[in-house]
């Protein structure tokens, strides 16, 4: 278990940088926008197979981790939010379940179609309630804990 942990997290990582590259985030952010991202999806992961609580929940919990990590990281490097949050959400977008969705549907496999298009959108409902739920936290409160006064 550890090893496949130690994989999902370097093709969660890569995967988070090489978005980072096509969403033009500059050099320097990309090993946090990589660590951020693999975190996230580890978190996601084990609460799927290790914790056995779902996907819904792991992905509310994982965004919980990467929008504050995102917000940490930008108060620390003093730069957008968006430099880490947009690429680090990207492990946990629910594209396999658009795409089984849709498949299943042409295959005219109702039931399945419409286990993974409700899972889809509780996945993205999930992710919105994350961020919404983190950006609740002023920004005085998230400056406090990261910024060190001189």
């Amino acid at each position: 278990m550890i090893l496949e942990m130690i994989l999902q997290f370097l093709a969660a990582s890569v995967g988070t940088i090489s978005f980072s590259l096509l969403f033009s985030v500059p050099r320097e952010h990309y090993p946090l926008c990589g660590l951020i991202g693999g975190i996230g999806w580890i978190i996601t992961w084990f609460c799927i197979n290790g914790l056995q609580v779902g996907a819904i929940a792991g992905t509310f919990i994982a965004t919980v981790f990467i929008v504050f990590a995102s917000r940490a990281g930008s108060t620390i490097r003093k730069c957008p939010v968006t430099l880490f949050l947009i690429p680090g959400i990207f492990p946990l977008v629910p594209g396999v379940g658009i795409y089984r969705t849709v498949y299943y549907t042409l295959m005219k496999e109702t039931e399945r179609s419409e286990y993974y298009g409700r899972q889809t959108v509780g996945i993205a409902v999930a992710i919105v309630l994350g961020i919404l739920f983190v950006f609740e936290i002023s920004q005085k409160t998230i400056n406090r804990f990261f910024l060190r006064k001189k």
